[in-house]
């Protein structure tokens, strides 16, 4: 996947490889790659945990500027000890245990979860003022810091149908979400199946949403294939694909590089940003 992401043409960035075995410049016929080989899923499991404790060991010595993850199976990193929910738990733990968030970005649309890999029956407890707050202000100074944008414009999507139908629907919007969007001079709380599209248009910089699946359904609708997952509040950028492993297609050679080289490309604009607001050396994989 890696390998066919780099042929689609060259990438301003410095990349060294964690993982592999090998670390180093890419070769020139990157394209072609080693044959894969076969593992058991504790040993794939361990090889990507530490990795990614590598990177962000280096990330924050200084050494590095941007992670880009390529996907991972996260039953394997539990059969390998690495008990996290994903890696968006994992990176927050190795920085520090710091407050993040998830970001999935296509394009012009950036959306935000405030909760993330939970069983939907859950979401209503979980989706509290304070917590859409804290999400919204790691947002906003990610925006800041790394896409340069000076008053981030930020919109709250709605828990339930018609942002509650004033109560007839539930009662989260108004009672949750909107002295959250007050709090953070954000528009909202609006209804999922028209907040997207104003953020498509241009009106707003990033959306909050609060579960998984609308937030997710709404990226790879709107540019499925080319998405990127952004772990926002750490202490240096970490970007993926936003997709999964395909372990049916592995070794094939057929999936499509379009999400990683996506978030490779983001990986460097960030990185290149951090080096300009801070120094440093290189983005690593």
């Amino acid at each position: 996947m890696i390998e066919k992401a780099l042929a689609l043409g060259p990438l301003d960035a410095d990349l060294v490889f964690l993982g592999s075995g090998e670390r180093g410049a890419v070769p020139s016929d990157a394209a072609a790659g080693p044959a894969p080989r076969s593992l058991l899923p504790e040993q794939a499991g361990r090889i990507a945990g530490e990795a990614v404790t590598e990177a962000v060991r280096l990330a924050l010595a200084g050494d590095v500027d941007a992670i880009v993850t390529g996907p991972v199976h996260k039953h394997a990193l539990h059969l390998a000890g690495f008990r996290y929910p994903g890696l968006t738990e994992l990176l927050s733990h190795l920085a520090g245990d710091v407050d993040v968030a998830m970001m999935l970005a296509a394009g012009k649309l950036r959306v935000v979860l405030v909760t993330t890999h939970i069983p939907l029956k859950d979401v209503a407890a979980q989706v509290t003022t304070d917590r859409v707050v804290r999400c919204g202000r790691i947002t906003e100074r990610a925006l800041r810091d790394w896409w340069g944008i000076a008053a981030p414009r930020l919109a709250v999507c709605a828990l339930n149908p018609h942002a509650g139908e004033s109560g007839l629907f539930g009662d989260e919007d108004a009672r949750v979400l909107e002295p959250a969007a007050r709090t953070l001079g954000a528009a909202g709380p609006l209804p999922a199946d028209t907040v997207f599209v104003r953020a498509l248009r241009g009106e707003f910089d990033a959306v909050l949403t609060p579960y998984h699946d609308v937030g997710m359904t709404a990226v790879k609708v709107a540019g499925f294939g080319a998405g990127v997952n952004v772990t926002l509040g750490l202490p240096f950028p970490r970007v993926a694909p936003d997709h999964g492993t395909a372990l049916d297609i592995a070794g094939k050679g057929v999936a499509d590089p379009g999400s990683m080289r996506a978030a490779l490309e983001l990986g460097t604009d960030l990185a290149r940003r951090v080096q300009r607001a801070g120094g440093g050396a290189a983005l690593r994989r």
